[in-house]
């Protein structure tokens, strides 16, 4: 019998990214406190790009963009949000959606799985991905548990179960 497989993989719905910083945009223009503050949120590239007439204010936004990611079912573990800088008048934020592991998060969650996963289960690292496999998929099943209640630097994903 071949074995059982399954893929952990770290990615971020771009549509979704979309909707939420759309979101976010229509809420500043629309909020009072924004108002003359020059506030803005646009993608700049892959990236996001935050700029306002001052720092909390552009802090401000990044909250926005943060509980629109939330409500879109974005973890803000996949937001990598930079300091704000002065650049001229305005401060700015940029903001990195993750997409894939690490390959020092995949090798953390190798070194968990060989600790703590059933001994019939096997991991290996494919680019930005961890394939684990087994001959028991009641085995795989337990390991997909046993990550879900782990917490790491990244958001996981179980795709490709065959």
């Amino acid at each position: 019998m071949a074995d059982s497989s399954f893929d952990v993989v770290s990615k971020v719905d771009k549509m979704e990214a979309e909707n939420a910083l759309n979101q976010a945009a229509k809420e500043i223009e629309q909020r009072y406190d924004f108002k003359g503050a020059d506030a803005s949120i646009a993608f700049s590239g892959e990236d996001v790009l935050i700029k306002a007439n001052s720092e909390e204010r552009a802090k401000a936004v990044l909250d926005v963009l943060q509980s629109k990611a939330i409500k879109r079912n974005i973890s803000l573990k996949s937001l990598d949000a930079g300091d704000p800088y002065p650049s001229g008048k305005e401060y700015r934020i940029e903001v990195k959606f993750k997409n894939g592991i690490e390959q020092d998060v995949a090798k953390k969650i190798g070194a968990f799985l060989r600790a703590n996963a059933p001994k019939t289960v096997k991991n290996q690292i494919q680019g930005d991905e961890l394939r684990v496999s087994s001959k028991s998929r009641d085995d795989l099943q337990n390991t997909i548990q046993l990550l879900k209640g782990e917490e790491f630097d990244v958001p996981l994903q179980f795709i490709n179960f065959r």
